[in-house]
C-alpha cells in the first residue's frame, strides 16, 4: 500500500514547521543556536539507534537521557519558552481585538504625538544626548514599565527632552509611551545576548535590542556618542533617518 498524504497531514506538517521555525528564530537571537543544533543532532542520533538499528542497550541510555533531559531543557530554555508563548499571545492579545472594532483613532492626537516625539529626538540628537525610548503595542509591559518611576503624562518634547537631560535622576534608563502617553521613566531592560552587533552599537542599543528580541515594542535610541538614531524591531537594530524615524513612529503609534 503506497504511502498517502492528504490535507489533514499538510496541516500537521504546516504546523510543526511553523513552530520550529519560530523556536529556531528566538534561539538564533537568543543566541542559543549552537545549542539548537546539538539537541537536534542528540535526537537524530536516538531515532537512528533505537528505531533503525533498534539497538537495545544504546536505545534504553538515550531513553533515560531524552526523559531528564525534557525537564533540563525548559530550565535551560525558560526565557525562550517565554518569549515564544509571549509572542502567541500577542497574536491574540484582547486589546488588538479591541483596537480593531475601534478604528476611528483620533488622526490630530496621533500627528502630534509624532510630531512632539520627533522634535524631542532631533533636538537630543543635535545635543547628542542619550535616549531610549519605547512604544508599546499589543503586549502588556507592566514587567519592565514597574522598575522604573510612574509618569502618567502626555506625550511633549520638552517632557522628553527633560527626562534624559543628562542630570535628570531619569535619564538612566528607558522611557515607554503607552495608550498614547508618557507611561513611566528609568525603566531597567534586559540586555541582548546577540553577539553580531556592531561594536558601535552600546548598552542602549543592546538593552533596545533585548526588549525587542522579546516583545512586539519598537524601541528609538538616540547615541550619546554620535547623535545618531536608531530603530529596534523584533531582533534587528539599525540607523534611521528622521524621515524614516517618522513613518516608523506614526505606524508604532497607530497601535499603541
Amino acid at each position: 500500500m503506497g504511502f498517502q498524504i492528504g490535507f489533514k497531514d499538510i496541516v500537521d506538517i504546516f504546523f510543526v514547521a511553523v513552530i520550529f521555525y519560530e523556536a529556531f528564530r528566538i534561539l538564533k537571537r537568543s543566541g542559543a543556536v549552537n545549542l539548537f543544533w546539538g539537541i537536534l543532532a542528540f535526537v537524530v542520533v536516538w531515532f537512528i539507534t533505537s528505531y533503525v538499528f533498534a539497538l537495545e542497550l544504546t536505545g534504553a541510555i538515550f531513553d533515560r537521557i531524552i526523559n531528564v533531559g525534557a525537564l533540563a531543557l525548559i530550565v535551560i530554555f525558560q526565557d525562550e519558552i517565554r518569549s515564544f508563548f509571549s509572542h502567541i499571545g500577542a497574536r491574540f492579545n484582547a486589546r488588538t481585538f479591541h483596537k480593531t472594532l475601534h478604528t476611528g483613532r483620533d488622526q490630530a492626537q496621533l500627528q502630534e504625538n509624532v510630531s512632539q516625539i520627533m522634535e524631542a529626538c532631533k533636538s537630543m540628537s543635535q545635543t547628542k544626548t542619550g535616549a531610549l525610548l519605547v512604544i508599546t503595542r499589543s503586549q502588556d509591559m507592566i514587567e519592565y514599565t514597574s522598575t522604573g518611576e510612574k509618569i502618567d503624562a502626555r506625550i511633549s518634547a520638552r517632557m522628553i527632552e527633560n527626562i534624559f537631560f543628562k542630570n535628570s535622576p531619569l535619564h538612566d534608563g528607558a522611557l515607554f509611551i503607552t495608550h498614547g502617553k508618557i507611561d513611566s521613566a528609568a525603566c531597567i531592560l534586559p540586555v541582548s545576548n546577540n553577539s553580531q552587533l556592531p561594536t558601535q552599537y552600546g548598552l542602549r542599543h543592546r538593552a533596545a535590542l533585548g526588549l525587542t528580541e522579546k516583545t512586539d515594542t519598537v524601541a528609538v535610541v538616540v547615541s550619546e556618542e554620535t547623535g545618531h538614531l536608531a530603530v529596534a524591531m523584533g531582533d534587528k537594530i539599525r540607523r534611521v533617518k528622521v524621515d524614516e524615524l517618522e513613518q516608523i513612529l506614526t505606524l508604532a503609534l497607530k497601535a499603541n
